[in-house]
């Protein structure tokens, strides 16, 4: 029997009930995007095209293409350079290494502006967490930049990831002076390595890590009320930002060039690694206990890791890693091997390079015994620093199985 009244009312019912769907999905990614925070996808992508010479953005109006081609030309060769010479050398040999049951989550501290090297050892990461001294930057100046401080400013970029391309390292003084001036420093740097790399930004947020070590991303309003709040220095003897504090902490979203994904996330959070600053219930070491397992790596890390005032972020390395790959800066053999560590040495060890302060010499010893008692295997790339004598030296730690938990 038909029955147009009762076919018609569910009919508004399912329309109302769809509307009301819609309306809700509506709302919820509004609140995503909301909860994510104030995206600068935008001037990322200028910035990859400005500084790392790749992209397809539209320049400004202002900057002069002769300023940006003079940079391009240089940086290009050195990228270049940098792919054919160790990079060449170095993506078979980490290939090797690398076990196939490798965590795709890394973690890389005091690792500086280097993304680079990230890469490099680990291409297939998915999440990858770097942390140091150094804060982000603020990537709104490139919108503003004159040609006369966009001419000097290139200069600079020239020469400081020239020496990391080169030397697949940087100094403490190129950090530090990376903290100032109208080109975020270690934004900078993170885009160049994507370049290198073949993949593109997607998206660029900032954030605070919470107690708990969720992250909450900064809105537009929030970055407008924290202007004049310039940001401090995470160690009393590194030089101050002249940026606010809502830039300190990224979150880069890339793919590969032209790919519709997989997406991958490099998220760098500026912070003092010593245990004094380091909280042992603090939000930096819950999030990265958050990660779960995974692939470590450090290098030209100053020896912070032989030192006891950084045991918690080595004993969190210890707790959670699976495997790491190091230079002589890395974890101390004896404390790698009592957490259930098989360690495999690379190329050549016969004592560390000092530098104002010699780090400590029993530790030191633990390095050169264990080169000294396993056959020697070639390391034909430097990785991070050398040892005394000039050696390029390079250290696999790999869980044994039997101290799986």
């Amino acid at each position: 029997m038909n029955r147009p009244g009762l076919l018609t009312a569910i009919g508004r019912r399912t329309l109302l009930l769809a509307g009301i769907c819609l309306f809700s999905t509506v709302r919820a990614a509004a609140q995503m995007e909301s909860a994510l925070g104030e995206d600068f996808a935008a001037e990322a992508k200028l910035l990859y095209r400005v500084v790392a010479c790749s992209g397809n953005a539209a320049l400004p109006a202002d900057p002069d293409q002769k300023i940006v081609d003079r940079h391009c030309q240089t940086l290009k060769a050195q990228m270049e350079r940098y792919r054919r010479g160790y990079l060449a050398r170095a993506k078979p040999f980490f290939a090797a290494l690398r076990p196939k049951d490798l965590p795709d989550t890394v973690v890389y501290p005091f690792g500086g502006g280097d993304l680079l090297a990230a890469l490099t050892t680990y291409p297939n990461a998915r999440r990858i967490t770097t942390l140091s001294l150094e804060l982000a930057g603020d990537p709104r100046r490139i919108m503003k930049m004159d040609n006369a401080s966009l001419d000097e400013s290139l200069s600079v970029v020239d020469r400081h990831i020239g020496w990391l391309l080169a030397a697949n390292d940087s100094t403490s003084e190129t950090l530090m002076s990376s903290q100032q001036g109208d080109l975020p420093g270690q934004l900078s740097y993170f885009l160049v390595a994507l370049a290198v790399h073949g993949f593109e930004p997607v998206a660029l947020r900032y954030f605070r890590v919470q107690p708990d070590g969720s992250l909450h991303y900064y809105t537009a309003e929030e970055v407008a009320s924290m202007e004049n709040r310039t940001a401090p220095a995470r160690h009393g003897k590194w030089t101050s930002p002249d940026f606010s504090e809502a830039f300190a902490n990224s979150e880069l979203v890339f793919r590969p060039v032209g790919s519709d994904g997989p997406l991958r996330i490099h998220r760098h959070i500026a912070a003092n690694l010593r245990d004094d600053s380091l909280r042992k219930d603090g939000p930096i070491l819950h999030y990265l206990q958050s990660q779960g397992k995974v692939a470590a790596m450090t290098k030209a890390a100053s020896y912070c890791l032989w030192n006891p005032r950084f045991s918690r972020i080595r004993n969190y390395l210890l707790d959670n890693m699976a495997f790491m790959i190091s230079d002589d800066t890395g974890i101390p053999p004896d404390d790698a091997r009592k957490a259930g560590f098989v360690l495999t040495t690379y190329g050549n060890f016969q004592g560390a390079m000092c530098f104002d302060d010699c780090p400590d010499d029993q530790i030191s010893d633990e390095f050169k015994n264990l080169w000294a008692a396993q056959p020697q295997r070639k390391l034909g790339f430097r990785y991070g620093y050398v040892d005394v004598k000039g050696s390029s030296n390079l250290l696999v730690a790999k869980r044994s199985s039997k101290a799986m938990p």
